[in-house]
């Protein structure tokens, strides 16, 4: 069983860490609009204010953990991507054996990297269970994927046909 570390104790995770983040936001965005003025102590009251009354009620306060928890993992995944292409596409023109490809392989590097990460998050998530049977071990899943998969064709030929034409 993992230890839990003092960083994970209720009252910073309910309380300490959403007034904080809220405080700083909140002060960040009055002092830049000037809302209020340039007071900094009235900014700095007001965003104390209202981080309290954000922190006093349960239901804003676990919408917005949950939307960092989701911000902290998209932010490593899209990292990861741009870390891949980085390394693919490089800056060093001795070294980048792409430089003088043309625009399509690019694409097809860059849906390749896409589909790299997209793998290799699910895999993070733990494939037994979880998102892997909630993506096809459904009754739906048949249906959804066949119809993905027919408009992905689809707009495949109009990007075909369309370039095709100009």
């Amino acid at each position: 069983m993992a230890e839990e570390i003092f960083l994970q104790n209720w009252i910073f995770t309910r309380f300490a860490f959403p007034f904080l983040l809220i405080f700083f936001i909140f002060f960040a965005v009055l002092e830049k609009t000037e809302v209020l003025g340039k007071n900094k102590q009235l900014n700095a009251l007001i965003s104390f204010i209202v981080a309290f009354i954000f922190i006093s009620v349960a239901y804003p306060t676990e919408i917005a953990n949950n939307l960092i928890l989701f911000l902290t993992i998209a932010i490593v995944v899209i990292f990861a991507a741009l870390l891949l292409w980085g390394f693919v596409m490089g800056n060093n023109d001795s070294l980048n054996i792409f430089d003088k490809a043309g625009p399509g392989l690019k694409w097809i590097i860059g849906i390749v990297i896409i589909i790299a990460v997209g793998i290799a998050t699910i895999w993070a998530m733990g494939p037994q269970g979880g998102i892997i049977d909630f993506l096809f071990g459904q009754s739906w899943s048949k249906t959804v994927w066949t119809n993905i998969i027919f408009v992905v064709l689809i707009a495949i030929a109009l990007a075909v046909t369309i370039k095709g034409s100009k």
